[in-house]
């Protein structure tokens, strides 16, 4: 059983969210919420699988609540999917950053609400890579570096049969990374796919999933576009110049 929080100020909107879902097999909502605050309260008592959260609430707003949801270690377990317009990419950053692990419209069908909710609680990621790199060449990278798109950080060799140069500098914040395991990061940071990493490896698919979920595990991400973010963040994917 999928258990689920709903967070909107909208009353109109929330219910029809919640009705959605607790008309599916495997799905329950035990709770709702009207702000980030009471939402942040909420997850705490009822631990959900996964929280639908608005961006746009008075007070504490969605992207501050999932951040406090996600630092939370009582809540390690909760997935958080928002619930947006699609108008506004920097708000979708943001909540990347602070731990989302995906992204469904207001005005999305049922059944895609429906498989949202599963996908996330699964541990899939409702935004690929590539669309993650996206976002942050547009909102997050230098004016100057947007223009090239992305490319090797120093030191990266630029063969597709291999992932990672002999003098590349590795960020601090992945010392921590086997060398295999920074391979790996860096063709996730590329927008591969599980399949494509084992390709361009030379390793079985499950071996590739196993590392991307060490990887996770060990810098402490929600899902692949958190892992996106900090390969930019630290420089170890850098953009075109």
């Amino acid at each position: 059983m999928t258990t689920v929080l709903v967070v909107d100020d909208q009353p109109l909107i929330r219910q029809a969210v919640t009705d959605i879902l607790d008309g599916e097999d495997g799905i329950a909502v035990v709770g709702e919420a009207v702000n980030g605050r009471e939402a942040v309260t909420r997850a705490s008592a009822l631990l959900p699988d996964v929280v639908v959260m608005d961006i746009r609430m008075p007070g504490l707003d969605g992207i501050g609540a999932t951040a406090e949801i996600c630092a939370d270690p009582l809540l390690a377990g909760t997935k958080v999917l928002i619930l947006t317009t699609f108008e506004e990419d920097e708000y979708l950053v943001a909540a990347l950053r602070a731990g989302a692990s995906g992204f469904i419209g207001k005005g999305a069908e049922p059944g895609e609400i429906v498989r949202a909710v599963r996908a996330v609680h699964a541990g899939e990621s409702l935004l690929s890579p590539v669309a993650t790199r996206s976002l942050i060449e547009k909102y997050v990278l230098p004016d100057g570096a947007r223009a090239g798109g992305v490319g090797l950080a120093p030191g990266e060799a630029g063969s597709s049969g291999s992932a990672s140069g002999s003098s590349r500098p590795v960020p601090p914040e992945l010392a921590h990374l086997t060398d295999r395991e920074r391979e790996v990061l860096l063709l996730v940071a590329r927008g591969r796919a599980n399949a494509e990493i084992a390709a361009d490896l030379v390793i079985s698919p499950h071996t590739a999933k196993t590392h991307v979920n060490r990887i996770m595990a060990k810098l402490d991400a929600h899902d692949r576009a958190q892992l996106v973010i900090l390969a930019y963040e630290t420089g170890f994917l850098a953009p075109k110049s």
